[in-house]
């Protein structure tokens, strides 16, 4: 059970000097898991011998030590740590200090930590070399709180911070530890900061201690003047004056200009010139100061004007829209450090709003991250989409949207981490395709036709997603599919059933024929999607330059002919041959083909074709022909009239599976 211990430091005075008699006590912890040794017995003798070896095994020039002495069920194993700052004697000195007390504290313990301010110390019945672990863990908070620019404050510690952890997790094996400072405005502040992890973790176990420390005192105790998160595999610390040894200089601070001089004695006519020089100057000097003075005032005004305009500017209109969900909005801070300030590493992928992410908040939970990018092409009216519908749905094949953040230019919204990617990750890879066997398939094409059902008439709003494709549907640890991706969505009334828009999106390929060509949307529109979607399922084969023989042709197309011709087999992906009912892919097909058809009236609604995939004993129309391939009809709108005369504008053609 981790312990936490909030040390208030407004009263208790801070040991900055390293004494080696006695070093500055921190906590400590017994961690009760594996019950009692007994006394004299073969783990004591042990421990004993493994503890009385720790300070002359200690490496001089590191302070760092981990050992285990014993066999079986009595091994013991130790680590020692100090602060990278501190010299080898007082390390020495901290950890023979630490080995007797240690067994005080925690008398017959099978597993201890013992904190100091210069080191600690760690024993436990269970290998710990390697691991990275944050709990037990213990925060030490100065009670004073930062009175001035607290914005300036935290942007400059966050900055700071993330220099010193990529400094400190790029260390070796003996030493992973970073120290430094920062200036911060009005008052030129100085903020000192130290980082540490033990050595024996890997680089990125390294950044992720801190960055869990980090993100912790964050949640609590940000602003305050001074805190401290200790780990038993890392330490993160900062205070407002020096705190540790350091060998730079000082951060200089430009001293305020000074007025010269003017009272110098005239003793002669030239003497007499130069007071007169220097009453001119004191005279004009006070002038020219006031001038900067005001120009610096308006400039500041200027600029603190243009900020508040970017912080809430050109989505006003957006935030007032979505000031309803506010119990949703995160904290910017908390999921740039949840996505370790959105590194390469933790990237999922590319969609047409921007980047994907994914990130681990302070309580562990896995989320995904969707940052919109400057020159994505979407903007607030799509942001405000997901935020205003997603949030207000809830159905276990619609991927749940947990929050948003808005700052600045900021725009970021926070999905449930769903693990296993997107449908087109599997589906189209020749390698992959094959663990979606039968029933899998099955499972992904009802939850889909399930989702898209509580869209169009379960939910208490009636909605057309307009960009259904395989890069938006996600599947989870079971597989089961997560339809995403709200950004093109749009809003109906309860007796609306059809929309125009002069601005068509999409991804073509998918896009229903009076949509491509007219901007005319309804829920037939998401039908049309679904069957070009069940085709690629059953077939395993993209829609858009779809190839058999030597011959290139659309899916759509390739389906209708062999399907009319009573072929339909030959559409089967190969992988399922041996292990599927032909009839019922055959089935799946000629429901596709009633979901494609080129009048919208013909077209089933999604309950139909949910009653259709469910049963078999539901009789099926016959398809007419379907259209021209979306693929083809596409290039012919581009050809007749330009994208930017007719508003038409695509998401992206060539999906990564990263498109929340």
């Amino acid at each position: 059970m981790a312990k936490l211990l909030f040390l208030f430091l407004y009263s208790i005075p801070i040991l900055f000097t390293q004494t080696f008699s006695q070093p500055s006590f921190v906590g400590y912890d017994c961690e009760n898991k594996q019950g009692n040794y007994t006394i004299n017995s073969t783990y004591q003798a042990n421990l004993n011998r493994l503890l009385s070896s720790l300070p002359s095994n200690t490496d001089n020039n590191y302070g760092f030590y981990n050992s285990s002495y014993g066999q079986n069920s009595d091994q013991v194993y130790a680590v020692g740590l100090c602060r990278g700052d501190i010299r080898p004697d007082a390390c020495r000195s901290c950890l023979n200090y630490s080995r007797n007390s240690i067994t005080k504290r925690c008398p017959n313990q099978k597993d201890a930590i013992e904190w100091y301010d210069e080191c600690l110390l760690r024993y436990s019945h269970r290998s710990i070399f390697g691991i990275m672990e944050t709990s037990p863990y213990i925060y030490l908070v100065n009670s004073d709180n930062i009175t001035s620019n607290v914005d300036g404050f935290n942007e400059e510690l966050m900055n700071l911070f993330y220099k010193l952890r990529s400094e400190a997790a790029g260390g070796n094996s003996l030493r992973k530890y970073a120290a430094g400072k920062a200036l911060f405005a009005p008052n030129f502040q100085t903020i000192y900061a130290l980082v540490q992890c033990t050595p024996d973790l890997s680089k990125i176990e390294c950044e992720n201690c801190l960055g869990d420390a980090f993100s912790a005192i964050s949640q609590c105790c940000i602003g305050k003047r001074g805190v401290q998160a200790i780990y038993p595999s890392c330490r993160i610390r900062y205070e407002l004056n020096q705190f540790y040894d350091s060998t730079e200089d000082d951060i200089s601070v430009p001293p305020p200009s000074s007025t010269p001089n003017s009272t110098t004695t005239p003793t002669s006519s030239k003497g007499k010139k130069r007071n007169t020089t220097g009453t001119v100057i004191a005279a004009v000097l006070p002038c020219l100061g006031f001038v900067v003075v005001i120009i610096s005032i308006c400039s500041y005004l200027r600029l603190r004007k243009t900020r508040e305009r970017l912080e809430t500017g050109p989505s006003c209109e957006t935030v007032e829209e979505i000031g309803s969900q506010e119990s949703l909005q995160y904290d910017f801070d908390t999921i740039r450090f949840a996505t370790n300030n959105f590194s390469e590493a933790n990237k999922l992928g590319q969609g047409g709003f921007g980047p994907v992410f994914k990130g681990r908040l302070s309580s562990g939970q896995d989320i995904a991250v969707k940052r919109l990018s400057r020159d994505s092409g979407q903007g607030d009216q799509e942001f405000k989409n997901e935020v205003m519908l997603v949030a207000k749905l809830q159905h276990r094949n619609l991927v749940r949207l947990l929050g948003f953040c808005l700052k600045r230019s900021e725009r970021l919204l926070v999905y449930e981490f769903v693990p296993n990617a997107s449908l087109d990750h599997f589906i189209f890879d020749p390698i992959r395709r094959s663990n979606l066997d039968w029933e899998r398939r099955y499972k992904i094409i009802g939850g889909i036709a399930r989702g898209l059902l509580y869209l169009h008439e379960d939910s208490r709003l009636r909605i057309i997603h307009r960009d259904l494709k395989a890069s938006n549907i996600l599947l989870d640890e079971e597989m089961n599919p997560k339809i995403s991706d709200f950004g093109m969505a749009r809003l109906f009334i309860v007796d609306q059933t059809q929309g125009n828009t002069s601005r068509i999106v999409g991804t073509y390929g998918y896009m229903a024929p009076e949509y491509a060509m007219h901007g005319q949307f309804s829920v037939k529109s998401d039908v049309f999607s679904f069957g070009v979607l069940l085709l690629e399922i059953v077939s395993g084969q993209r829609n858009s330059c779809f190839r058999h023989g030597e011959n290139v042709d659309d899916l759509v197309s390739y389906a209708w002919q062999q399907w009319s011709e009573g072929k339909g087999k030959d559409m089967i992906d190969l992988s399922l041959l041996d292990a599927c009912s032909v009839n019922e892919a055959v089935r799946w097909i000629h429901i596709a083909l009633l979901c494609v058809q080129e009048d919208p009236n013909d077209r089933p609604y999604m309950s139909s074709v949910v009653l259709m995939l469910a049963s078999k004993s539901v009789q099926l129309p016959q398809p007419s022909k379907p259209p021209f391939s979306a693929g083809r009809l596409f290039l012919s709108v581009q050809f007749s009239t330009s994208g930017a005369e007719t508003g038409f504008e695509t998401s992206d053609q060539t999906s990564t599976g990263a498109s929340f």
